[in-house]
């Protein structure tokens, strides 16, 4: 996944998601601490997995509710969706 914090077991915030197929991952968790929460953390991890996914062309399933609304809302995102 990509994360924000010291490491990936103790993140401060963090989006993870599973291979499916070759070509597919399913985006199945976001998570960002009281801390962070309120200044776009969330889409800015999204932000950096929808690069890495455009780069290893890999479409994304969002079976995270946080997710599945901001790619259905950003048309950017629209050629992503899997």
């Amino acid at each position: 996944g990509f994360y924000i914090g010291e490491s990936e077991d103790k993140p401060q915030a963090i989006i993870t998601f599973v291979p499916y197929g070759e070509d597919r991952i399913i985006v199945d968790h976001t998570y960002v601490s009281d801390r962070l929460s309120g200044q776009g953390i969330g889409k800015r991890l999204l932000q950096e997995l929808v690069e890495w996914a455009r780069k290893e062309n890999k479409k994304i399933i969002p079976q995270c509710s946080f997710v599945k609304a901001q790619m259905e809302k950003n048309e950017e995102y629209h050629d992503l969706l899997g």
